[in-house]
């Protein structure tokens, strides 16, 4: 089993779906996990009480990942309990899929300042603070390069992401932080639910994925955990699609 014993990792978005699953998971490996919410205080504090405190300390923070000064508090917060950070995972996002002929420009600012402005002046903020050595991982999503109907706005955003991630890397490998990416497919996430995702809406999903079933917060939090771990030193710039095959 992979080890993150010592290390502290920031996580955003991480109250619920993929962002609590890869807090559970880098918390038992035993990293020292903030993370932070923007509304959802009950499923944040939830999350907290499950975690073992005898492995590791997991700490909410609730931030708007928009707002330069409650990210500068984030990283402030993180650093004056456990004094230094080591790992941030760019998860937080938001998404809706429209027709380009109900594309308003307030839609396009909504999602773009969650899952693409958000990233870039979140690792801003981040630098200060984080180790050289340290590793980043930008959640994206197989829908940059999918491109299904609908999802101009989605796409786009996520695909500039992918741009993010392979600049960074470059950029920051003179610190030795690695900046790699984990694109999920399919997930089975509230949020998903949320957005219209039926038992009938997920057999059809299935039926297009090479492995034969919907993906879990799990599935990408095991390859986010080794993207932050030593044992993958030698790895930078990847983006790595985590979606059962599907493409």
């Amino acid at each position: 089993m992979l080890s993150l014993k010592g290390k502290t990792a920031v996580v955003t978005g991480g109250s619920q779906g993929i962002g609590a699953g890869i807090v559970r998971k880098l918390a038992k490996q035993g990293a020292n996990v903030v993370f932070t919410y923007n509304s959802n205080q009950d499923a944040a504090e939830k999350l907290v009480k499950e975690m073992d405190a005898s492995v590791s300390k997991v700490v909410a923070v609730k931030a708007n990942v928009t707002n330069a000064k409650d990210i500068e508090i984030l990283f402030e917060k993180a650093v004056g309990l456990f004094g230094k950070i080591d790992i941030l995972v760019n998860n937080a996002g938001v998404f809706q899929f429209l027709p380009i002929e109900a594309t308003t420009l307030e839609e396009v600012t909504r999602q773009f300042s969650t899952n693409v402005f958000a990233p870039i002046f979140v690792i801003k903020s981040a630098l200060k603070h984080i180790q050289d050595g340290g590793s980043i991982i930008n959640i994206g999503s197989i829908i940059s390069t999918m491109a299904p109907p609908n999802s101009v706005i989605y796409s786009s955003s996520k695909a500039a992401v992918d741009g993010i991630t392979r600049v960074l890397s470059k950029e920051l490998a003179p610190r030795k932080i690695r900046v790699n990416q984990v694109n999920p497919g399919s997930i089975r996430t509230e949020g998903a639910q949320k957005a219209g995702m039926s038992r009938e809406v997920e057999t059809a999903m299935v039926a297009t994925i090479p492995l034969a079933r919907i993906g879990l917060p799990e599935d990408i939090a095991n390859m986010t955990a080794f993207l932050a771990s030593d044992e993958a030193k030698w790895i930078t710039g990847e983006i790595i699609m985590v979606s059962g095959g599907a493409r």
